[in-house]
């Protein structure tokens, strides 16, 4: 058996960034008091609520501005730029909220401190991070055990998931092998080397990558079983696929499909369901409010920029298959679809200046509020989609009309996640987040979804 190295799994890295990252504000700003005439923020038993406040704003703009995304705190230059959104958005809350926080001071240079011991104590935690964390020695070094024809889709998307999750090698458990497949840094290893694999390169689990059980040899099959009894992780791969990208595989995913479905107990849960009504139309009712008050700058947008009706209704499916009429600003031109319903694509020629601009804001959706007060839709959900595509995804797509047991959402999983949907691929896409929406349901999911549609407006990613 190999002595396996330390690694961080995802969650532990996240928790990690979040506590260090206070940590070090705090070292930095005490370090300031005690060696500069800076006394704005001192910490005593009678003020710990500044510290509170401070901590509860750095976790929220925090997240907001993607200080915690993975893939951005590998590489300084991707989370430079979030962490100056989220030092400079928390010290402007910090200043504005004088009741619970410190009166500012009368010498403003002490605002200055303030802001660059923050910003010095982020960037100072962060190169530590990507120097000792983010580094081949925290590596979870994986050998996988399947089918050649599995490979290579699954490399590839472990390793854009986790930079530290590291494929170092496979062994084909095919019993009528081709020639040799070859990928980029994966070396294949025949079956009998299994034991030295895992001792020479320090393998920290080995994941099973099979359509078919039975393809697996009895012999590697009983090297599993050894290896399983000495305590040796062992993963099917579609958990891990989940677990890493947080989506259901369903492109791999066979006649055992009911293994794959296990649905959030919160699609039947009346408490849940309830404060999730409650809340869509509390939300909903805000945002008909706003909306009202932006109308008179959007009429005038739509008469100078479209020219033509205001609103745009378009038939959508919704919860069990049934049908509505979604409600939208309109951002195309007038019958833009004479030809028949086609997908919109990037720089669509028929989506008008201000179009693109209700569309990268956002603000096209706000008459989707009165969908949702009248129950058509939830704020969180899949996206609805119109009758042709559905027709058209369900004969491709495995389990395409599974997304319609719950209510489409105004935002969701998949609009926070990805892209823009624009082909048969990005609807594949799509319809793996939608699924692991529904399948990991709950309070906490809903609220990391609604802060990440917040970053989404902010960064400007729109249609």
């Amino acid at each position: 058996m190999s002595k396996k190295g330390i690694h961080f799994e995802i969650s532990e890295r996240k928790v990690l960034l979040r506590i260090f990252d206070i940590v070090s504000i705090f070292v930095v700003l005490y370090f300031v008091s005690n060696t500069f005439d800076f006394d704005y923020f001192t910490l005593t038993k009678e003020n710990w609520r500044w510290a509170f406040v401070l901590t509860l704003y750095i976790s929220i703009f925090g997240t907001i501005f993607e200080l915690y995304d993975l893939q951005k705190s590998s590489k300084i230059e991707k989370i430079s730029t979030s962490i100056v959104f989220t030092v400079s958005i928390t010290v402007l809350f910090y200043f504005l909220t004088p009741f619970f926080t410190p009166i500012l001071p009368d010498n403003r240079l002490q605002i200055i401190y303030f802001y660059f011991a923050i910003l010095f104590a982020l960037f100072l935690w962060r190169i530590a991070y990507l120097t000792f964390i983010v580094s081949p020695r925290f590596y979870k070094k994986v050998l996988i055990v399947g089918e050649t024809s599995n490979i290579q889709a699954i490399v590839e998307t472990f390793k854009a998931s986790d930079p530290n999750y590291k494929i170092i090698g496979f062994i084909n458990c095919e019993k009528k092998k081709l020639d040799k497949i070859k990928f980029k840094g994966i070396v294949e290893y025949s079956p009998k080397q299994i034991y030295q694999v895992i001792k020479d390169e320090n393998i920290s689990e080995i994941v099973i990558a099979s359509y078919n059980s039975e393809s697996i040899t009895a012999e590697i099959y009983r090297d599993l079983i050894t290896l399983l009894e000495g305590g040796f992780p062992i993963k099917e791969y579609t958990q891990v696929y989940e677990d890493l990208t947080q989506r259901v595989p369903v492109q791999f995913v066979g006649k055992d499909f009911y293994r794959y479905f296990p649905f959030s107990r919160s699609n039947h849960n009346k408490l849940y369901l309830f404060f999730q009504r409650l809340f869509d139309i509390l939300i909903s009712i805000l945002g008909t409010f706003i909306g009202l008050l932006l109308l008179p700058v959007i009429l005038l947008g739509n008469l100078l920029g479209n020219r033509g009706p205001l609103f745009y209704r378009q038939e959508r499916i919704g919860k069990n298959g049934n049908l509505f009429r979604i409600i939208k600003f309109r951002t195309m031109i007038k019958d833009a679809e004479t030809a028949g319903a086609v997908w919109a694509k990037k720089n669509d020629t028929r989506i008008t200046p201000f179009g693109k601009f209700l569309r990268n804001s956002r603000l096209d959706e706000f008459p989707q509020f009165l969908n949702i007060l009248r129950g058509d839709m939830s704020l969180i959900g899949p996206r609805p989609e119109r009758p042709h595509f559905v027709r058209q995804l369900s004969q491709i797509l495995p389990f395409y009309e599974t997304r319609h047991i719950v209510k489409p959402g105004l935002t969701g999983w998949a609009q926070v996640k990805t892209r823009y949907g624009s082909s048969v691929d990005d609807s594949l896409l799509k319809l793996q987040y939608d699924l692991y929406y529904i399948k990991h349901r709950s309070f906490m999911l809903d609220a990391n979804i609604i802060i990440k549609t917040l970053s989404t407006i902010i960064f400007y990613r729109g249609q």
